[in-house]
């Protein structure tokens, strides 16, 4: 999800085309062509200018709900609803051939990956083996970070290791007694927001790390030097 303003100038998309299967989006207002993974300019008046990344979840309906109550849900277009993409669309596209694979990495060119990009380095970790595992305590570049799975047993976060305040940077750990997680450095409870909700630290959060579920092939071709978590 990106900002759709380049100074001062509101841009309207157009899906314009495909690029190494990922999508070309074309603005009405310059003319300029923009890839969809990056957010990047790649052709027109505004080439190699960037679009500004706005946070955001791939949550669950259900795990929004509880987090959003009176959040409110864009409809479909009912006089588009034939072009939209079919219930079982995940389902054909893993089977859809890619025109990249880069097989030396040993994945799958359409394994599903959680990337994030952010502290001078690219870092992209298989969303099965994070969902199976819960929570990760991992690195990209030389920052902790920490992956989580939802109450849901399907959303992900991510966030900064390092707790505002507290120079240790500290274990956390899967609570099973009601609570989600604990951190080994105080003792505090935190919930799926990364906030504190118990101890001195109530109310202290944790910093976000944004987060792109993406194919393996579209990662790793728009992030050369990624490293992959194992």
């Amino acid at each position: 999800m990106f900002r759709r303003e380049i100074d001062g100038l509101l841009l309207t998309f157009h899906l314009a085309g495909i690029n190494n299967q990922n999508f070309l989006m074309r603005d009405e207002e310059t003319g300029t062509y923009w890839q969809q993974i990056s957010g990047m300019a790649v052709a027109g008046a505004l080439k190699g200018r960037q679009l500004k990344l706005i946070p955001a979840d791939e949550l669950t309906f259900a795990l929004w709900k509880t987090e959003q109550p009176a959040g409110t849900v864009l409809q479909d277009a009912t006089q588009y609803a034939s072009g939209y993409a079919p219930p079982n669309w995940d389902e054909k596209m893993q089977k859809t051939p890619t025109v990249l694979s880069y097989p030396e990495s040993g994945l799958k060119p359409r394994d599903l990956m959680l990337g994030i990009h952010a502290f001078g380095a690219s870092r992209a970790f298989p969303y099965e083996a994070v969902r199976q595992q819960k929570l990760i305590q991992n690195h990209v570049g030389t920052e902790p970070v920490i992956l989580v799975v939802g109450p849901d047993g399907e959303s992900v976060r991510a966030f900064r290791q390092k707790i505002p305040g507290v120079a240790e940077t500290p274990e956390f750990y899967r609570m099973q007694n009601g609570s989600f997680l604990m951190d080994s450095a105080t003792g505090a409870n935190w919930n799926f927001q990364g906030c504190a909700t118990s101890g001195k630290l109530q109310g202290v959060c944790l910093e976000r790390v944004d987060v792109i579920k993406d194919y393996w092939f579209d990662w790793r071709n728009y992030n050369a030097d990624t490293s992959v978590y194992r």
